[in-house]
């Protein structure tokens, strides 16, 4: 549904949010933007838990729905169990950007992490993510405003650009990727402010819109005889034989496999998994819509872009209307869905954009990111033969599309089910609950490191 627009002097501006002047003004809209593209209907299910499935999934987002799609595929009962609504999660939360997944390590680090053999697998691999991503949207025909737009990521000082331009050379070397290096006498070319110093472009990064690309493939399960059970969560997971008792609130069903695909919103219903991801808070807010003019100075290529700092900030321009979307971590000292625990992603958006001031922002919402300890994401088995796939750390559209298919191929012991991350350890954190509260201290500190250049 389109969003009405309330009249100017009414909205929350920009300039009122970073400065937390908001008396007086209207507070934005505390959900995603991405869901007004939505029917109210759109992920209502009112149907029953089966007694048997063969495969059970966990988790409604990119992950579990891919997973379903590629089982239903392959003749293969699926049934996605959500606790909320379907999508609620990060799904249809995230900004839209569709990468690799080689943004967390340089070339360089991950090569001393993992060996040179196994760093060249998982970046070459990255890059097959975001081929299949590309290629199951075509093939099953989703409308979701998926584009090759490019990705431009900004150099916050000098410094930042040369070691940019040293780990292009390396991606290039290891993996094949084409890219390329924009320096700030050009950067106008490619964005509309003076404040950074250069950046990379990676010119076959992507965006889509969230909400669409999800219910896209919602409709394809369920036109395929798939089950999507929201507002179903999952109690218990109990081995039997050869098979799993899965029990929801609203019945049990005997499923002969089991995917875990949470992420971000992992708890301890596996144990095993619950103390091996840590959920890291990401807001975004967007701004009402801008005059053509200014959008085309701001965003001339209408790439996805982002930043070097290690508290790091992104941005894109929405897909269906002249908005620019604005995300980085979660507020940590104000009220949730209060207009203050998104005041600094105002401040950052003008600090690079300050012809925003004046511009109001119409909706601001939050999700939660999945983090391992290695920073990297997992596919397996534990140890009582359930599956997952999960672990993202904030690189999940194409990671979680691309892993969501291979577990169902492990699933279905499709030797195509093989990936370079198979045999990885998945270490868990030390002390998870302690890891969670520890969260918002170390993001306070690499903001004071980022500010203060060290």
């Amino acid at each position: 549904m389109p969003t009405t627009d309330e009249p100017p002097s009414t909205q929350l501006t920009a300039g009122q949010l970073a400065t937390g002047n908001v008396h007086g003004a209207r507070s934005p809209a505390f959900r995603p933007y991405w869901w007004e593209a939505l029917s109210d209907a759109e992920n209502e299910c009112e149907e029953s838990v089966p007694r048997r499935c063969d495969v059970a999934i966990v988790g409604s987002g990119f992950t579990g729905l891919s997973a379903a799609l590629t089982l239903l595929r392959n003749g293969r009962q699926a049934v996605v169990f959500e606790r909320g609504p379907a999508g609620f999660g990060a799904s249809t939360r995230n900004g839209g950007q569709v990468g690799s997944g080689n943004q967390k390590f340089r070339v360089k680090k991950l090569i001393a992490l993992r060996g040179r053999k196994k760093a060249e697998a998982m970046l070459r691999e990255g890059t097959r993510m975001l081929d299949h991503i590309a290629a199951l949207i075509t093939e099953e025909n989703i409308d979701c405003h998926f584009r090759r737009c490019g990705r431009f990521r900004a150099a916050v000082r000098p410094e930042h650009y040369e070691a940019m331009a040293q780990d292009m050379r390396d991606l290039k070397d290891i993996a094949g990727v084409e890219s390329s290096m924009v320096p700030r006498a050009d950067q106008h070319s490619e964005i509309g402010t003076d404040r950074f110093f250069g950046g990379s472009l990676l010119p076959n990064d992507a965006s889509l819109h969230p909400a669409l690309y999800h219910a896209g493939l919602m409709q394809r399960i369920k036109a395929s005889g798939g089950k999507v059970l929201d507002h179903t969560p999952v109690q218990n997971i109990i081995p039997v034989g050869s098979e799993f008792r899965v029990v929801t609130n609203r019945g049990v069903t005997i499923a002969k496999d089991v995917i875990i695909a949470t992420n971000g919103y992992t708890d301890g219903l596996v144990p095993e998994l619950g103390r091996r991801i840590v959920p890291v808070g990401s807001a975004l807010i967007a701004t009402a819509e801008l005059p053509e003019a200014l959008f085309k100075r701001l965003l001339p290529r209408d790439r996805v872009y982002g930043n070097t700092n290690r508290v790091f900030y992104y941005f894109r321009g929405a897909p269906d209307a002249r908005r620019i979307i604005w995300g980085g971590r979660i507020g940590r000292l104000a009220p949730q869905k209060s207009a203050a625990a998104f005041r600094h992603l105002a401040r950052d958006m003008l600090h690079v954009f300050p012809d925003l001031g004046n511009v109001a922002i119409t909706h601001a919402w939050d999700g939660q990111i999945g983090y391992t300890y290695d920073e990297v994401p997992h596919i397996g088995c534990t140890k009582s033969g359930i599956h997952y796939a999960l672990g993202y750390c904030g690189t999940g559209v194409s990671r979680a599309t691309y892993f969501g298919t291979k577990i169902a191929l492990k699933v279905l012991d499709n030797p195509d089910g093989r990936t370079s991350f198979d045999d990885l350890a998945f270490p868990a954190f030390p002390a998870q609950p302690v890891a969670k509260l520890a969260v918002p201290f170390f993001e306070t500190w690499y903001r004071i490191r980022d500010a203060a250049n060290f």
